[in-house]
């Protein structure tokens, strides 16, 4: 294959208040012609700094490349001026940023933005890029782009805008597309949506791309080849199949052992304990030998060469090296024996009680044209004490409104809300039995106050203790409760990682100990081996505190893991409720399907084969439309009709006794 770039010894320093952060130690690696490459690893990994460098936009003065190449056409690109970089941004080499609002222009109409490009590389007249810029948004499945061409950015949706960010990219026509995070904060349908897509470009025009992201279900899917990078360095390269299959390094096997399986039940999510090193100092040896209980003596001694393990897959670990032989088999069998103890069939909870009851909820904002957004239209289900019931849907079907109507964040338009058989309007203490865990753990933490005033408030604001010492005591059990340090107590939101954030979120909302918390896609901005760290936090303090959850979220694996129930949300309606195990094996409703036919999967082999279920609209106006019950427990919104038809196939399929 013919290579395209080379990237050779790269490293990357930062110059900062505290000192030199090393955020790219020796990168080195080449990109083919017509291949999609996959870069992964945690957040601080040095997988965005490395791709803005290939664009030059490593932020000067105080970012700098400290040694190595970049080779694009017989050029170290390093070397470049100002000018001769803007004469290959964009018209040779473009980007895809993670969050397309960011990245777009709220002044500027779409065609503009897209125009731009073309016709300063292109020198095409404004009439043929306007043509260009239409036939762009034809590619990228925007429908009548001659109209959407005329329109601003907030006319369009999350995933409308990243496919505008993709047309942009394409505009003239690139060797190399790097595509860094594009679909991490997409619904998993646009997701897959956006995936296809760039497949189908890569088909059409032979580019090459670097996909940068911390989902291995996105790598199995997407990538020909697959490097790992942790603490500034790649630890592990090679074809996807050999990276998944053949897993080398111990980094690589904690990321993939990390993920929820769909297929068995786990008691617990494997983790990788610990965090990535501060770069301000890098460790001596391995980086990531003080993470690995089974590292060895040498690893915290010596950092290890790259070694073969065929000719297109190498890892950087001493298991490989000859003498080590016997000690890999040995760690391979104990991790196998650990997965195994920890894949059992998982209890669920017995519903009993009821502690929360929601009937005919609405929630409806006016907008500016005089009519109005039903933004939850009339939702009815129970929510039963000790159980998680878990929300799912893509964003704009109204779970987060619904949270924040059950909290009473918004006053219901109308409808029905009891907690433990009462209106919640006329409790006067919900505030102490009900909780919220917010997505974004920075924007939802006072940066003014430190970590034992925001723990605390809620405990001053109900008056829970007398004293201060009483009061720092009951804060410090909170942090060594969600795995954080007492010494923690003084810091500021700032310090912290954002794992680390999301602990002190849940501390919170423990501090007044709430019978019922609802987790508003607590996990969705987290690396994959932190989402494990939390769920499996939560799941902890349910069962030492009988707690209830409403875990609202788009990630259905995790969703899967650890909900008892799971609703599905469509156009701020419920269309399908089951028992988690239930909906997963035999979803009904064609929404449930097509959500869970675009759930990535960490195998290669399944996402490079299966068919995904594409998404239609369904009319829920018919006067007859609601939910029914079609095996015990698991409910659709259908016609009368349609649960015939429901019904019959259950039968089939044998789901009635």
């Amino acid at each position: 294959m013919e290579k395209i770039l080379t990237v050779e010894d790269v490293h990357i320093s930062f110059d900062t208040y505290d000192g030199e952060v090393k955020a790219v130690r020796g990168v080195s690696f080449d990109l083919y012609k017509g291949e999609t490459l996959a870069i992964v690893g945690e957040s601080g990994s040095g997988k965005s700094v490395m791709s803005k460098s290939i664009m030059g936009l490593v932020p000067k003065p105080s970012g700098k490349i400290v040694n190595g190449k970049i080779m694009y056409k017989n050029r170290d690109i390093t070397k470049l001026s100002s000018k001769e970089y803007r004469g290959i941004r964009g018209a040779d080499i473009s980007i895809v940023f993670q969050d397309p609002m960011t990245s777009l222009n709220p002044t500027m109409t779409i065609g503009h933005q897209i125009m731009e490009g073309i016709m300063v590389h292109q020198k095409l007249p404004r009439k043929e890029a306007e043509e260009k810029a239409i036939e762009l948004l034809h590619l990228v499945g925007i429908p009548n782009p001659e109209q959407r061409v005329k329109q601003y950015p907030h006319q369009f949706s999350g995933g409308m805008q990243q496919r505008v960010i993709i047309a942009m990219s394409l505009a003239c026509n690139p060797e190399i597309l790097i595509a860094d995070e594009p679909t991490t904060a997409l619904d998993v349908t646009v997701q897959a949506q956006v995936l296809e897509l760039l497949k189908e470009i890569q088909l059409k025009m032979g580019t090459s791309i670097i996909f940068i992201t911390h989902d291995l279900g996105v790598v199995a899917n997407i990538a020909d080849r697959v490097a790992v990078m942790y603490a500034g360095k790649i630890v592990e390269i090679g074809k996807t199949e050999e990276v998944f299959y053949n897993t080398q390094h111990p980094y690589t096997k904690g990321l993939l052992a990390a993920m929820p399986d769909l297929n068995t039940g786990q008691d617990e999510l494997q983790t990788i304990p610990g965090s990535p090193p501060n770069l301000l100092y890098p460790p001596v040896g391995d980086a990531f030998a003080e993470r690995n209980e089974h590292a060895l003596k040498i690893d915290f001694l010596h950092d290890p060469p790259m070694f073969k393990v065929s000719d297109t897959h190498y890892a950087a670990t001493w298991l490989l090296h000859e003498k080590a032989v016997g000690k890999a088999k040995e760690i391979d069998e104990k991790i196998k024996v650990k997965k195994q103890s920890k894949t059992v069939g998982v209890q669920k909870s017995v519903r009993q009680e009821k502690l929360l009851e929601v009937k005919g909820l609405k929630q409806h904002f006016p907008d500016s044209r005089q009519s109005v957004i039903k933004a939850v239209d009339g939702l009815t289900f129970d929510i039963f004490k000790g159980e998680t019931f878990g929300l799912v849907g893509e964003s704009g079907c109204g779970k987060s409104t619904t949270g924040r109507t059950l909290i009473r964040l918004y006053d219901a338009t109308d409808g029905e809300i009891l907690f433990k058989g009462v209106d919640i309007r006329q409790q006067n203490n919900l505030n102490k039995e009900v909780q919220m865990i917010f997505q974004d753990p920075y924007s939802s933490l006072n940066p003014r106050w430190t970590v034992a005033d925001i723990i605390a408030e809620g405990m001053d604001i109900h008056g829970l203790y007398k004293t201060k010492q009483e009061r720092m005591e009951k804060v410090y059990e909170l942090l060594r409760t969600v795995g954080l340090l007492e010494e923690h107590a003084n810091r500021y939101p700032h310090e912290f990682s954002g794992g680390q954030r999301q602990r002190i979120g849940i501390a919170r909302a423990l501090a007044v100990e709430p019978k019922f918390i609802i987790a508003d896609e607590p996990i969705s901005a987290l690396d994959v081996s932190i989402q494990a760290q939390i769920t499996n936090l939560l799941r902890k303090l349910q069962r030492e505190k009988g707690l209830t959850y409403l875990f609202i979220a788009h990630d259905l694996s995790m969703v899967k893991y650890i909900s008892d129930r799971v609703g599905v949300m469509y156009r701020g309606k419920l269309v399908e409720v089951a028992e988690s195990d239930e909906l997963y094996a035999n979803p009904l409703h064609p929404y449930t399907k097509s959500l869970l036919s675009a759930i990535p999967v960490p195998d290669p082999n399944i996402e490079k084969t299966r068919k995904r279920v594409h998404k239609t609209e369904w009319d829920m106006s018919a006067s007859d439309y609601q939910l029914r019950e079609v095996v015990e427990g698991h409910w659709v919104a259908c016609t009368e009709a349609e649960f015939m038809q429901y019904k019959q196939a259950a039968q089939k399929e044998m789901l009635f006794v």
